[in-house]
C-alpha cells in the first residue's frame, strides 16, 4: 500500500467553477473507448472527462475504479492481464509493481516522443519507480513521501533524529501530555514502507542494486533495532501493531499522539476536521536515524502503464499523457491532495482558476494547499525507493510477517531469518505467509 486515499480539498461546485482549461465535454459516444483501471480518487473523473474532450471525439476514456486496497488492486489487474483481457488499456500501477508487470510482459515500453513527454521535468526519485532494466514502463502520475507531523503547542521545535523524538516523547509522557509516536505498524505494506525508510536512512540495503540477491547489511540490522526500541520504550501507541495510515491520523487528531509519521494527505484532513487548530498543525522532514545524516524516506505514488493487450495502444499512450500532464497533476494536487511528480508544478503560483482572484479555499494555489511543498521537495530529492524486483509482492509479504509484531524483533536473529526467507522468496521457494 502506498497511502490512504486522499481527501478532497474543495467542494465539487468550486471544482467545476475553477477548472478553467481543465473543463471540457466528453467525447462523442461513437469514439474509441479507452479503459482506465486505477484506484478510486475523488476528482479523477473530472480529469478523465477533460482528456476525453481534448481528443476531439477520437476516443472516450472510461474510468474503471479498482478496489481501495493496494493488494486487491494488484490482484484484479493481474487476473485480467493473465487472461489476456483486451478491454484493459491504461492501468494505474503502484510504484512497486512496475518490475513485476514489465517482466511479465504485461506493460508496453514507453518509447520515442511518448517517452520524451513522459519524462520531461519529472523528479528523479519518482522517475526511478517507473523504470525497469533501464527501460520506461510507466508515466508518473503522482508521487508521495511521508513527513513528521506535530502540534507546536505540544512540541514547539520538532526533533531532528529518532533518538531526540523518543527522548521528547518520554519527557512529554512524564509530564502527562500527548506523547505517543504513531506510525504504520500493522502487518501490511505500511510496515514495510516504514522499515525500508529506516534501512535507507541508516545507509543500509535489503536487496542488491540489481534486485537479484538479498543483502540485509548492518544498516538493515540497525533499522531492526530502532524499530524494536520504538515499540518497547513506552512511547508508541498500545495498538501500534494494528495501526494503518488512517488509524494514526485519527489518533493524532484525537490528541493522544505527539508525533505522527504519515503522508501529506493528513493536512487536508486536519484542515477539514479541525480547522480551528490548523495553525498549530506543523510538519518537518522525517527524523534522521543518525545525527548529521539526512533521512531517506520511501517514495509512494502511481505510474500509468499501457497494457500489452490493448487494441488501441496509440490512443492509450496519448490519453495517459493527458491524464498525468502537469495541468492534470496540478489540479489533483489542489483538489485531491495528491503530490505531483512534475517538478514545475511545485513552483506554479497560479490559482485553480487563473481568471479569478486567489482564495485559499475556493480558488487555491499550491502555496495554499501545499504549504509543506518545500519539505516534500527536499525529502523527494533524497528519497528511497522500495527494492526493485518482479518478486516484490512476495518480499513485502515476508517482511511484514517477520516484523510483526515489532516488539518481538531480535535484531541479529531477525535479520538472519529475513535473509533466508527473502532469498527463498526471490527464488520462488517456500510457502509465502
Amino acid at each position: 500500500m502506498t497511502s490512504t486515499p486522499p481527501r478532497a480539498a474543495a467542494t465539487f461546485a468550486t471544482v467545476m467553477i475553477g477548472l478553467g482549461t481543465l473543463a471540457a465535454c466528453s467525447a462523442s459516444p461513437g469514439g474509441t473507448t479507452i479503459n482506465l483501471f486505477i484506484s478510486p480518487e475523488d476528482h479523477l473523473q473530472t480529469v478523465v472527462d477533460r482528456c476525453s474532450g481534448q481528443s476531439g471525439g477520437r476516443y472516450r476514456i472510461v474510468y474503471n475504479k479498482l478496489p481501495r486496497g493496494a493488494d486487491d488492486q494488484r490482484v484484479q489487474l493481474a487476473r485480467r492481464l493473465a487472461a489476456g483481457d483486451k478491454a484493459l488499456d491504461i492501468m494505474g500501477l503502484d510504484v512497486t509493481w512496475v518490475p513485476e508487470f514489465a517482466e511479465a510482459g504485461w506493460a508496453e515500453e514507453w518509447t520515442g516522443a511518448n517517452q520524451a513527454e513522459a519524462v520531461k521535468d519529472v523528479l528523479p526519485g519518482p522517475l526511478a519507480t517507473a523504470t525497469w532494466n533501464g527501460k520506461l514502463y510507466g508515466a508518473t502520475k503522482n508521487t508521495n513521501v511521508q513527513l513528521l507531523w506535530y502540534d507546536d503547542r505540544v512540541t514547539p521545535k520538532p526533533p531532528s533524529t529518532f533518538d531526540e523524538m523518543i527522548a521528547e516523547a518520554t519527557r512529554l509522557r512524564a509530564a502527562g501530555k500527548p506523547s505517543n509516536v504513531v506510525f504504520t505498524g500493522a502487518q501490511y505494506e505500511g510496515l514495510v514502507v516504514f522499515y525500508n525508510t529506516l534501512v535507507a536512512s541508516a545507509g543500509g540495503k535489503i536487496l542488491s542494486d540489481d534486485g537479484k540477491s538479498v543483502v540485509m547489511d548492518q544498516g538493515a540490522v540497525k533499522a531492526l533495532a530502532l524499530l524494536k526500541t520504538l515499540v518497547t520504550s513506552g512511547v508508541s501507541d498500545p495498538s501500534a501493531s494494528n495501526q494503518k495510515e488512517d488509524d494514526i491520523r485519527q489518533a493524532f487528531q484525537r490528541g493522544t499522539a505527539a508525533f505522527e509519521l504519515n503522508w501529506p494527505y493528513v493536512y487536508a484532513s486536519y484542515a477539514k476536521e479541525k480547522p480551528a487548530d490548523l495553525a498549530h498543525f506543523k510538519w518537518a522532514r522525517y527524523p534522521s536515524v543518525a545525527p548529521g545524516t539526512p533521512s531517506r524516506v520511501t517514495i509512494g505514488g502511481f505510474n500509468l502503464a499501457v497494457s500489452s493487450y490493448s487494441r488501441h495502444k496509440a490512443e492509450a499512450f496519448e490519453a495517459a499523457l493527458c491524464l498525468r500532464s502537469p495541468a492534470s497533476q496540478k489540479y489533483q494536487a489542489l483538489v485531491d491532495g495528491v503530490p505531483p511528480s512534475v517538478a514545475g508544478v511545485y513552483s506554479d503560483t497560479t490559482p485553480l482558476d487563473p481568471a479569478k482572484p486567489v482564495d485559499a479555499k475556493a480558488n487555491p494555489t499550491m502555496a495554499d494547499q501545499y504549504p509543506m511543498k518545500a519539505d516534500i521537495r527536499a525529502a523527494l530529492a533524497e528519497a528511497a525507493i522500495r527494492p526493485l524486483t518482479p518478486a516484490y509482492q512476495n518480499l513485502s509479504t515476508v517482511i511484514s510477517k517477520v516484523l510483526s509484531p515489532p516488539s518481538s524483533i531480535e535484531p541479529e536473529a531477525t535479520a538472519e531469518e529475513l535473509r533466508d526467507r527473502l532469498t527463498d522468496a526471490l527464488n520462488s521457494k517456500g510457502i509465502i505467509p
